[in-house]
């Protein structure tokens, strides 16, 4: 039906909710949020229940996604399918599903497909098209350093707040790209200004390293190989309250551009072109690529099976505590070799 960017969606859900909607890109935060307007309109309307499907977990069977589609509730209510695709590569009998799903909707269910950067053979596939032809595409694209001061801006006129060009540069050049990271400052300043208008002086005081521990320091010295340094900041972290959702999205951002540049240089590109389109900023190439000489590519892979275990975890869908695994991440990422890929393989499935 259409395409739209990110912040085109709140119009147009209130005009009404499509049988089915497409979520796509690399940047966390901004899918992650186009999702939960989506689901909270669909709450709103009668979407009580929620189905999730990982397809990249091990075992994973695409007549799952059609039983449930074809299966009415046990109370008669609307329910959300929600399918999250990391790679963005359904395969044949992925595709194969998505079109029949789409091609006859039903009336009781929203689809949700969640995925990765499309590239540009998925741009072309059928499942692709049959999905934007029953609803909509919401193509999430990375905000590039040019780019970050505005969004700060809107970000802050969205929180009610406002700042000098001096003020926002100085956020944008803290954060290094990371959204979620500027999110973070922002409710801060909402709690910590008496104005809405914030100042340098403010800002320079609220983006210092204020906290003992910062979740960006946390992943550095995990990709450094500092396993106990890590390990420690993990552990202040949780002391100081912080969510583990967060600390999973800095870890999993990391570990997919691992795995993009590992994939990029496999295809004979080289590490600083790689680098540059996995959204590293050249500041911690260097550290990006002291990881990769140290982790392996079926590492990066079972480091991001395990990223997507702790995800469900978080949200009360495995009986595992998130931060033991948070931990197992974190040591392994730093090059601890505490995971098993058989061990991982049963351990995920609970």
């Amino acid at each position: 039906m259409a395409k739209l960017r990110p912040e085109q969606l709140a119009e147009s859900l209130g005009k009404g909710l499509v049988p089915l909607y497409l979520v796509s890109g690399e940047e966390p935060l901004l899918v992650q949020e186009a999702c939960d307007q989506i689901r909270a309109t669909a709450r709103q309307q009668g979407f009580t229940e929620r189905e999730l499907f990982h397809t990249d977990t091990a075992g994973f069977d695409w007549s799952q996604l059609l039983s449930a589609t074809n299966s009415l509730s046990l109370f008669a209510e609307r329910k959300i399918l929600e399918v999250r695709i990391p790679n963005a590569k359904p395969g044949d009998k992925g595709g194969k599903a998505l079109q029949e799903v789409a091609q006859a909707p039903a009336e009781d269910n929203l689809l949700l497909v969640v995925t990765g950067k499309l590239d540009r053979n998925a741009l072309k596939a059928k499942w692709l098209k049959a999905l934007e032809k029953a609803g909509h595409h919401i193509q999430v694209w990375p905000v590039s350093p040019a780019q970050l001061p505005r969004w700060i801006a809107q970000r802050m006129k969205s929180a009610g707040l406002s700042a000098d060009s001096a003020a926002i540069d100085l956020l944008a050049s803290r954060v290094e790209g990371n959204l979620l990271a500027a999110a973070q400052e922002i409710e801060k300043l909402k709690l910590l200004s008496d104005s809405p208008q914030i100042t340098t002086e403010l800002m320079a005081s609220v983006v210092a390293d204020s906290a003992r521990y910062d979740v960006f320091g946390l992943v550095d010295r995990a990709l450094h190989g500092d396993a106990r340094a890590a390990a420690r900041s993990l552990h202040g972290l949780r002391e100081e309250g912080s969510e583990p959702l967060a600390l999973l999205w800095a870890l999993a951002r990391d570990i997919r551009a691992l795995v993009q540049i590992t994939q990029a240089q496999s295809q004979g590109q080289d590490f600083s072109r790689a680098a540059q389109a996995a959204g590293i900023w050249p500041k911690r190439q260097p550290l990006i690529q002291g990881a990769l000489r140290r982790l392996k590519p079926a590492q990066l892979q079972q480091l991001l099976r395990k990223a997507n275990g702790i995800d469900r975890a978080t949200k009360g869908m495995r009986a595992a505590d998130p931060w033991d695994e948070l931990l197992d991440l974190t040591l392994n990422l730093a090059g601890v070799q505490s995971l098993h890929p058989q061990n991982e393989r049963l351990a995920l499935k609970l």
